[in-house]
């Protein structure tokens, strides 16, 4: 059940009272925007994100009978530097788990090389992103310390912050805080600002610091790497009542 909204900037945000209605009004938004592109376009191109908070958002996605999954080319936003090909923490691996391999998409493309990567995104526009926010407020794995506005990059490797590094933990997907890489593979913000639309769901207790800066706040800077959706023509955001600050 929506139990707030408002605005800020461009950017439109709804409270949810549980994290899965978050995530079905979530899916619900993106299924109906890749309804309306199915209409004009022979081809859609999607970037995911890959974290736990996606969770209720892909498990929707994943249940729609609308959508024409042979018309969409998938890309994830980033990916570790030094773990197993196997290793479950791996995004391309989370994503295959609970979304890749449970609809027919026409092409998936999983980030091994960032040149390589680059030329394929390069290629056309890409049409939605679906995409979360780091507890430091980091979108991909763009962190306050690495983010540029600006960058001239499409995808470059970077070194993640301690507070990234330790929202791994908190999200059980590493046991300890060595366990977790120092380096990942990310689109930049540029990249992401390109694509035509952006749906951003943030559920838990968490993210509500990041969220409060985010809507009450902080200034449009890369010390709040997620603020630039605050100037996005056709950014919206999801949370449910766990990650909502209360102003």
């Amino acid at each position: 059940m929506l139990i707030k909204q408002g605005q800020v900037d461009a950017l439109p945000w709804r409270v949810y009272d549980t994290r899965d209605a978050m995530g079905a009004a979530a899916a619900a938004y993106t299924e109906g925007l890749l309804l309306a592109m199915q209409e004009v376009q022979a081809e859609i191109r999607m970037i995911f994100a890959a974290a736990p908070s996606q969770n209720e958002m892909l498990a929707h996605l994943a249940a729609s009978r609308e959508i024409d999954w042979g018309r969409i080319t998938a890309f994830h936003m980033d990916e570790y530097v030094g773990l197993a090909p196997d290793a479950p923490q791996g995004f391309g691996n989370f994503l295959r788990d609970r979304l890749f391999s449970k609809v027919p998409f026409r092409q998936v493309h999983y980030l091994k090389d960032p040149v390589a990567y680059a030329k394929l995104l390069q290629e056309a526009p890409v049409d939605i992103c679906c995409l979360g926010i780091g507890e430091n407020g980091h979108i991909a794995f763009n962190d306050p310390g690495v983010a540029d506005f600006h960058d001239p990059e499409t995808v470059k490797v970077v070194a993640l912050d301690d507070v990234c590094r330790q929202q791994q933990v908190n999200d059980g997907c590493f046991a300890t805080l060595s366990d977790v890489p120092t380096h990942a593979m990310t689109l930049t913000i540029p990249t992401l600002r390109a694509c035509h639309f952006l749906v951003c769901t943030v559920p838990s207790a968490t993210k509500r610091d990041a969220v409060r800066r985010l809507l009450y706040e902080a200034e449009i800077s890369e010390k709040l790497p997620a603020s630039t959706l605050r100037r996005h023509a056709n950014a919206i955001l999801f949370l449910e009542k766990n990650s909502y600050p209360e102003g």
